[in-house]
């Protein structure tokens, strides 16, 4: 099937007198026919379900599809994007190990990676998207075991170069992690450039309506962890009868690991009727982001044309400076969210963003409505002009993230806006 059937089609395929719409599995709890049918379950746990604490048949279905659109082999939902992060060094990193990430990733993981993961004996390494294969090689360590970006940074907008990241990473043994929130499968798909491993914040547009949070991670199926540098996964695990992830599960081996240890112990599953409501979403997918980037362009030009704005970051506009890139991982287009800076600072981004009223005002991007968020304001409050300079964030720096709704009524309320200013 095209992607866009996939969006509808994957992971549920109800069967002669089953429900068309797939259920929610509003159960903890599985029910067996033995002791020893539990006890093989518990051997291998691929036969079956075990504990709704890292299973459910509703999150099921959702994990297949997912899977599918971005062309891997097997997935994974956490109850949060931060959770399928976590989960995803953790699944390769120990205490002692280092890894690699781009610098520009969204400010929530950059804190997860640099002072959480810290605490846990694990280095963050953080190069710039834009590092030449020389900077990027030498920011290797004996020790690192992964590489880390994304494929539209959020907010900085960067696009990044996952073929040539991953080639350096598979060079050094390593896999590509990409998170590949703002563009979805529908705008790239970092598997077919290279990428092992892909996560979501499936909260943004695989949700699209802002009603659950939730988070995912999908294994290419196509790393090979017999390399030497990861003995976790070619040794017996003691705390799972001894199993071998790439003999025992060589279909899927960092995926099964992820469950059998990480979510078995964490326990960052969603709930059933999430994975319903994230299901929803899905199957509106392909169409949804056909219209956000429609919109995102045409708002972009619209921005680029108005004199009380200082600059405007969007990779799909000609001239930016990640448009070739943009236009080899994402030719349908960049998404829908648009980074600008007004003129005159912080207190006219403020005086813009309070006129607006279409547009939200909300600590949330990749909406089905327009939304907007001033950092300065907002995530980086307790700054001050001068250290939101150091920090590379300009006091008039304004994320908007373009709706669908018709795009004149979204440039008629940008026209309020920029009334508002002096």
């Amino acid at each position: 099937m095209k992607i866009e059937s996939q969006c509808l089609h994957e992971g549920y395929d109800p069967q002669n007198g089953e429900p068309r719409v797939m259920p929610i599995y509003q159960s903890t709890t599985y029910v067996y026919d033995s002791t020893k049918a539990v006890g093989d379950v518990f051997d291998d746990p691929t036969l079956s379900m075990i504990y709704s604490r890292f299973e459910n048949p509703t999150t099921d279905a959702v994990e297949k599809k997912i899977a599918a659109l971005e062309g891997g082999v097997a997935a994974m939902c956490t109850s949060s994007g931060q959770a399928a992060s976590l989960i995803s060094i953790l699944n390769l990193c120990s205490a002692g190990d280092s890894f690699i990430a781009v610098s520009t990733i969204y400010g929530g993981t950059v804190n997860l990676f640099a002072v959480t993961l810290k605490r846990l004996g694990i280095e963050c390494i953080f190069v710039s998207p834009d590092s030449s294969d020389d900077e990027l090689r030498k920011a290797f360590k004996p020790n690192t075991k992964c590489v880390f970006g994304e494929t539209i940074a959020n907010p900085a907008l960067t696009v990044l170069d996952i073929e040539r990241f991953a080639k350096i990473a598979h060079e050094k043994g390593v896999p590509l992690i990409i998170d590949n929130t703002f563009a979805t499968p529908i705008l790239c798909r970092p598997i077919e450039w290279g990428a092992d491993i892909i996560i979501h914040s499936t909260s943004k547009y695989m949700d699209g309506h802002a009603v659950q949070v939730g988070g995912v991670i999908v294994d290419s199926g196509k790393f090979d962890f017999t390399n030497g540098n990861f003995p976790d996964f070619t040794e017996p695990d003691e705390s799972y009868h001894g199993v071998v992830y790439t003999k025992d599960y060589a279909f899927a081996p960092f995926i099964v690991k992820a469950r059998m240890q990480l979510m078995r112990d964490f326990g960052c599953y969603p709930a059933a009727n999430s994975s319903f409501l994230l299901n929803l979403g899905l199957e509106t997918l392909a169409l949804r982001m056909k219209q956000y980037c429609e919109n995102a362009l045409k708002v972009a030009k619209f921005f680029k044309e108005q004199d009380k704005i200082e600059e405007v970051i969007y990779p799909g506009l000609e001239g930016d400076k990640y448009y070739e890139l943009a236009k080899k991982y994402t030719p349908m287009g960049a998404s829908g969210v648009i980074s600008i800076v007004v003129k005159g600072g912080r207190e006219n981004a403020i005086k813009f963003m309070d006129a607006l009223e279409l547009a939200s005002n909300e600590v949330h991007v990749a909406d089905i409505r327009t939304c907007v968020l001033h950092p300065a304001s907002a995530t980086h409050r307790q700054l001050t002009d001068e250290q939101l300079a150091a920090a590379g964030i300009n006091g008039g720096m304004i994320r908007f993230s373009c709706g669908l709704e018709n795009v004149d009524d979204i440039i008629e309320d940008i026209k309020k806006g920029l009334k508002a200013i002096d």
